[in-house]
């Protein structure tokens, strides 16, 4: 059993398309057994199998020596390396000797094929080459006598038609050529023997071309340095020594740029060229935007200068009232460019600069803004030595206004790749990246100058001039404000002067303490405050450096001078008024300082101290004396005041009493007066009633007589009885009319003084004589009311209006009596 399994260990057992090498160890021949086959191995036979790698054969077990042969099917080819000179393989189903190869050549066989190897030979099997039309290969010619005997024996298959071939003139067949295989000329493609495919570096054989849309364009790089722009719609297929310019992020293909009024793009001439008769020559340099073109193709003579990567350059915005520093690079000009207006500078000849402030400028001239601050010393340290062609050093602080004034913003810009030729420069003269809406920190220097202030700009090589507020002024780069100095303190001194720049030209204020001596030798302290405008004209505003001690001075002079004319207690009485005659004039017009048409128009006095406390403690308790003596009389007056009104008001209210009671008196007489008569007429009905019942026993004919007689006396009666019923409601309205005198009592005595002037008059004749005329019972009983009566009983005098306001319906008539 053991010699049985191991001669079948020795057995070689070949399926089709299978074979095995078999190394000779006595002889050191290598046979190639071919399947189907079967053959016993003797102990000298050694499997082996040939490393491509190291091309070395190397010993392995029978099973490890058994390969499949090389097979390529339809659309398929095979690079067989050291083919046979012959060009014969072995054999199946049998033994094959080794034959001499072709040890270094290549052939290429198109599929479909299959062929067991001779040992030494390397086969490949690669795909045929399907293109696209925006596909292609490039093969290089590895030997050329092949190539160009075995070209027509290639598998190209055209666009145009099936089974046509590719023309080509061989005879450029060169060794190490490479050439192109377009898609759009050859759909499928397997390369003759002495031609192979080269393979992209990810090695794949198929290389994508470059399709480009509209607006789209690519750069080639060809070996010998010189590019190729090609723009879209296109599919670019490369030459065989050009490669495509990536990005980094190996994108092939770029857009165009777009440019309007407010973009433009920065051009080197790094060729000479002409275009549209125009003639550009090296070293130009173009700053195109949108007026010259709207979409910009880089091209191969052109290099695109960039800052700090930024291939665009972008309009700044200069808001209303805003502006920006603009330095002409050619001749070191600085001007303003004020806005509105969306300014696109010239990197030729223009760059936007900024401006460093002095810190005691900022102080001064933005109080109270520490951004301002604090972006002013940035710009410092990060300004540097670098200068431009004209030496001038571009950073600088922008425009802070003055406090409580927004924040600036900014909205950052898109970048666009852009590749090519380019030049890469600091970032020194960059301009705007951004389109600035807001440029409190980023224009020139605005002052803002308040309501009733002003400032004085002075320039380098410029007059002066006077900015009065409200307004707001925008510094040229070369132009500064004036400072002046103000004394501080109460009494005011140049201990600590205050620096500033806004002088206050309407209803300023300023105090002070000083000391006079009077004519009799006592030392007054005055504190006084002093309002004062600018006017006039404005150019004298600043003439003076330091107005508080100008002014403070002057008037110290002029009231010593003057004080010494009073005693300490006129002085001190009457400090106020002598203080603004002083000052102000007699006719209070103020006073004028003609140096800087500084006008004092109002003095305050606050305080007036006599510094001699003896003096002082006379002065108070001459004035407290003085203060109590003048409160009693005051006093006094008001209470003899006070009794004299009193007395007068008793004094109207008797006689109001008294003239009330008279009116009363007379009414009730008349009331009597009426009664008498209304009783006389019920006496005269009574006896008349009393005859006719007499004369009613009279014969039948004369009481026929007497029947018509009564009725005729009846009816006269009924006339009678209605004439008493109304004498009866005539003691109704008595009763009404006395509620109605002494309500007007009430109301004569709420206008005691007028009632009292009118009774006055009542001792005239005349009046007494209208008066009895007015209020006799006859005059009642003609039908007059009782306003009517006193109307005329009052007519003429003060109380006249008074009974005139009283409605005729307020009281009701007095019945008639009947004729």
């Amino acid at each position: 059993m053991p010699n049985e399994e191991r001669q079948r260990e020795r057995d070689l057992i070949l399926s089709p398309n299978e074979f095995a090498f078999i190394s000779d160890q006595t002889k050191g021949n290598i046979n190639v057994y071919v399947g189907p086959y079967k053959a016993s191995l003797s102990n000298t036979d050694q499997p082996i199998t040939f490393n491509i790698q190291s091309k070395r054969f190397e010993k392995c077990s029978l099973e490890s020596a058994i390969q499949t042969f090389a097979i390529a099917p339809e659309g398929w080819y095979l690079t067989l390396k050291n083919p046979a000179k012959d060009n014969v393989q072995p054999k199946t189903g049998t033994v094959n000797s080794h034959i001499d190869l072709s040890v270094g050549h290549k052939v290429n066989i198109p599929g479909p094929i299959s062929f067991p190897l001779w040992g030494g030979q390397m086969v490949g099997v690669i795909k045929g080459h399907h293109l696209r039309s925006n596909q292609y290969l490039i093969v290089r010619v590895y030997d050329e006598k092949a190539a160009q005997e075995n070209w027509n024996k290639g598998v190209i298959k055209t666009q145009a038609e099936i089974g046509g071939s590719h023309s080509f003139d061989s005879s450029k067949l060169t060794l190490g050529k490479q050439f192109i295989i377009k898609g759009t000329e050859v759909s499928f493609y397997i390369p003759p023997t002495g031609i192979e495919v080269v393979k992209d570096n990810s090695y794949e054989y198929i290389r994508e071309a470059v399709t480009l849309e509209r607006l789209e364009y690519c750069i080639l790089l060809d070996e010998n340095g010189n590019k190729r722009y090609v723009r879209g719609p296109e599919v670019v297929f490369p030459e065989p020594t050009e490669e495509f310019i990536t990005d980094d992020y190996s994108i092939r293909k770029f857009k165009a740029i777009e440019l309007s009024e407010i973009k433009g793009i920065y051009i080197k001439v790094i060729a000479p060229y002409t275009e549209d008769g125009k003639e550009y020559k090296e070293g130009d340099e173009l700053f195109i935007t949108g007026k010259d073109m709207m979409i910009y193709f880089p091209r191969k003579e052109h290099a695109i200068i960039k800052y700090d990567a930024n291939n665009v350059h972008y309009a700044v915005a200069i808001p209303a009232g805003t502006a920006r520093y603009v330095m002409n690079r050619l001749t070191g000009e600085v001007t303003l460019r004020r806005g509105p207006d969306m300014f696109l500078p010239d990197p030729r000849t223009e760059v936007i600069v900024r401006r460093i402030l002095d810190p005691r400028q900022v102080s001064l001239w933005f109080p109270g803004n520490e951004k301002a601050k604090q972006i002013n010393e940035e710009l410092k340290k990060q300004a540097t030595l670098a200068e431009s062609e004209a030496g001038f050093i571009s950073q600088a602080i922008a425009s802070p206004s003055l406090p409580k004034q927004p924040s600036p913003s900014q909205t950052e810009i898109s970048s666009e790749k852009i590749s090519g030729d380019t030049f890469d420069r600091k970032n020194v003269y960059t301009p705007p990246r951004t389109i600035t809406l807001d440029t409190k920190y980023k224009g020139a220097v605005a002052i803002d100058v308040w309501t009733g202030y002003a400032i004085m700009v002075v320039g380098k090589f410029k007059d002066r001039k006077v900015i009065v507020g409200p307004a707001t002024y925008i510094l040229e780069f070369d132009e500064y404000l004036e400072v002046f100095s103000l004394s501080t303190g109460n009494p005011k001194s140049d201990n600590n002067l205050l620096k500033d720049v806004y002088l206050r030209v309407l209803n300023n204020k300023v105090s002070d303490t000083f000391e006079v001596e009077t004519k009799d030798l006592v030392k007054i302290q005055f504190k006084l405050s002093y309002r004062l405008n600018f006017t006039d004209d404005s150019n004298k505003w600043f003439n003076v450096e330091n107005y508080v001690r100008f002014l403070t001075d002057r008037f110290r002079s002029v009231m010593s001078f003057h004080a010494k004319k009073f005693g300490v207690e006129e002085l001190y009485k009457n400090a106020y008024s002598i203080i603004s005659n002083i000052i102000l004039g007699e006719d209070k017009k103020g006073y004028l300082f003609t140096e800087n048409n500084m006008h004092i128009y109002d003095v305050e006095v606050f305080n007036i101290h006599i510094l001699d406390n003896n003096i002082a403690k006379m002065m108070l308790d001459s004035e407290q004396a003085g203060i109590q003596q003048s409160t009693t009389i005051q006093r006094e007056r008001s209470k003899l005041e006070t009794l004299k009104f009193l007395e007068s008001i008793k004094q109207e209210s008797s006689q109001s009493e008294f003239i009330t009671r008279d009116i009363l008196s007379s009414l009730e007489k008349r009331e009597v007066q009426k009664r008498s008569e209304v009783e006389t007429t019920r006496f005269e009905l009574e006896a008349k009633l009393k005859n006719l019942e007499l004369e009613a026993e009279l014969s039948e004919q004369e009481k026929k007589s007497l029947l018509f007689a009564k009725q005729i006396e009846d009816d006269k009666s009924k006339k009678d009885l209605e004439l008493y019923f109304r004498e009866k409601n005539y003691e109704i309205y008595l009763k009404e009319l006395e509620a109605q005198v002494k309500a007007v009592a009430e109301k004569a005595k709420a206008i005691t003084p007028d009632l009292i002037s009118a009774l006055q008059s009542f001792g005239d004749k005349e009046l007494l004589q209208k008066m009895a005329e007015a209020m006799s019972p006859l005059a009642i009983l003609g039908g007059e009311s009782v306003a009517e009566v006193f109307g005329k009983l009052l007519a003429g005098t003060k109380l006249e209006g008074v009974f005139l306001n009283i409605g005729n319906d307020s009281l009701p008539k007095i019945i008639k009596k009947k004729d």
